[in-house]
């Protein structure tokens, strides 16, 4: 048994991934509060990784530890839409699958402080 969606091959594929893919930036920015405050934060932060960076490695640190938070954000809502699409009844599972997918989040923006707090250190102590 397979995917009849799972048959394109090539350029076609990719593009239409790609569209995909966008729609799930699009819907996550306009529907998701979290996302967009996230977002800000990087457009907001990506200059300041350069200023603060030592090196390309602790820019791509600094930059990385942006966009782990926006991924985690990203799994977190779709784990959210999904529950949510099969039931608005309080579940025990529902709720530990949110919490959980919240607790990602939680997670990846600690170390993206604890990244961010150590290089600012750095610069400050030199």
């Amino acid at each position: 048994m397979s995917n009849p969606h799972k048959g394109r091959t090539g350029l076609d594929r990719i593009l239409r991934a790609a569209g995909y893919s966008w729609a799930g930036l699009r819907a996550a920015y306009l529907g998701e509060s979290a996302f967009r405050q996230e977002i800000w934060l990087a457009i907001v932060a990506t200059p300041l990784a350069f200023w603060l960076g030592r090196d390309w490695v602790q820019v791509a640190l600094l930059l990385g530890s942006l966009l782990l938070v926006l991924i985690v954000e990203l799994l977190n809502s779709a784990v959210e839409a999904a529950i949510d699409r099969v039931s608005f009844e309080l579940h025990e599972l529902s709720k530990r699958a949110k919490d959980i997918a919240s607790a990602a989040v939680m997670l990846a923006l600690l170390l993206c402080a604890g990244i961010w707090i150590a290089a600012i250190w750095q610069h400050i102590k030199t």
